[in-house]
């Protein structure tokens, strides 16, 4: 049963109207980093509403005045590395006194209309920005519907499982370089690619350029070289999930390794939504995820408890220059995922492999047992016999230059939802020179 604190009691209200299919209510209170105008400086921001909360605003007149937080200057700071580091219980003492404010118990910022004013900026008018300065990236292959499809196409149904992939979790190190914030244009990769019935590679433009629906998760405190993490205490170093568009370029990958390869398919770009919604936010939200008892998983990736994912509602919708409305393509889940994030981060550790704050560790692509909930487009066309049809005529086997892809996802509460905003990017043609 979904346990509630004072921060997630469903009855909460903030002190002004908040539609109830905002993503942003006063459950809510994701982090991120934006700009109060073009022209103004990052700082630390909290999603209510249709507005953002500036924390320096805050801090300046002293609301922040708990142990973990009292003279840390953590919120007028470009990234939210400063903050992150802190820990959990400054993240925990942060979204308490927030919650205090906005919903009037702590009437100073209610009553003082010049306060309001400075501290709450339309989102019309707010510049997102990366919210992490990321040091690490990660990518996962937790998703049992995806791998079993990609093998199938690749392999066959009967070998579409690789004999590892029930024992641990699987990744690659990506390229924390190119991981861009919502809203940030990609354009389409240059390459090598080999034709079935070409004699040798050719060299040129993409032209099965795919998104990846995924959610991922950002580190906090880590440990040391040689040290590992526990599933005991690993969710204390979860500081919060984003939602995660892993762009491919599916020729260049088939290329360059048997049967995907992982590495420049991928590093042109990967795209995140601006708003880290925190653990304390999704608790009302845990669930189980699917059994690991065929076969068992050794010992130290067991959970110390059933419910370590959660259930959050995910789509995916596209929409090219000559269409007039975004169209939805994709329905999944984020309690599909095979492989949790506690899994993902003590695999990650186990061989002494030291994780840092700010590390970015992605779920791979999340696909669920239907067709209309695969999280590609390899899947959703299936390697593009199947093409999409959208209302105004046109297919897709894969993205063209001018498609927009948007991902979005939420968890719904009794009235109200914890949700991630979008995650948007276009593909733009290939960049001359």
């Amino acid at each position: 049963m979904a346990q509630f604190d004072s921060t997630t009691d469903p009855k909460l209200k903030a002190f002004f109207d908040i539609p109830a299919d905002s993503h942003f209510p006063i459950q809510n209170l994701p982090f991120g980093i934006f700009r109060p105008g073009a022209k103004r400086s990052a700082r630390v921001g909290v999603a209510i509403g249709d507005y953002v909360l500036d924390l320096s605003v805050l801090d300046n007149h002293g609301f922040f005045d708990g142990p973990n937080l009292r003279g840390q200057d953590v919120f007028d700071e470009r990234y939210l590395n400063e903050f992150m580091d802190l820990g959990k219980e400054a993240r925990i003492e942060a979204r308490q006194v927030i919650s205090r404010v906005l919903s009037g118990e702590d009437d100073r910022l209610k009553n003082d209309a010049d306060l309001r004013k400075r501290a709450l900026i339309p989102m019309s008018e707010a510049v997102m920005e990366l919210p992490v300065q990321i040091g690490d990236y990660t990518d996962f292959y937790s998703s049992r519907e995806h791998a079993t499809n990609v093998g199938t196409m690749f392999r066959g149904k009967d070998n579409a499982l690789q004999p590892n992939w029930l024992h641990i979790p699987v990744g690659y190190h990506g390229r924390s370089s190119s991981v861009v914030v919502s809203g940030t244009d990609l354009h389409r990769p240059m390459g090598q690619t080999k034709a079935d019935d070409a004699d040798k590679p050719s060299f040129g433009p993409s032209r099965l350029v795919d998104f990846e629906l995924e959610m991922g998760f950002f580190v906090s405190g880590g440990n040391d070289l040689g040290s590992t993490l526990s599933m005991k205490d690993v969710e204390d170093h979860i500081w919060g999930l984003a939602l995660v568009n892993d762009w491919s370029a599916r020729d260049i990958q088939k290329w360059e390794y048997v049967p995907l390869g992982p590495f420049l398919a991928k590093n042109f770009g990967t795209s995140i939504s601006p708003w880290i919604v925190t653990p304390e936010a999704l608790k009302p939200f845990r669930a189980e995820g699917p059994k690991q008892t065929n076969p068992e998983v050794l010992d130290y990736l067991k959970p110390e408890r059933p419910d370590l994912t959660y259930d959050i509602n995910l789509e995916v919708m596209l929409r090219g220059e000559n269409m007039d409305k975004p169209h939805k393509i994709c329905t999944s889940n984020f309690k599909y995922l095979y492989w949790s994030m506690a899994q993902q981060l003590v695999h990650h550790s186990i061989t002494g492999c030291n994780m840092r704050t700010g590390d970015l560790l992605a779920s791979g692509t999340i696909s669920g047992p239907t067709e209309d909930s695969y999280g590609s487009m390899l899947e959703l066309s299936w390697r593009g016999s199947k093409p999409l049809k959208f209302p105004n005529g046109e297919e897709r086997k894969f993205l063209q230059d001018g498609d927009s892809v948007i991902l979005t996802g939420w968890a719904q509460g009794d009235g109200y939802r914890v949700g991630f905003g979008n995650c948007e990017g276009k593909v733009l043609p290939v960049r001359e020179g």
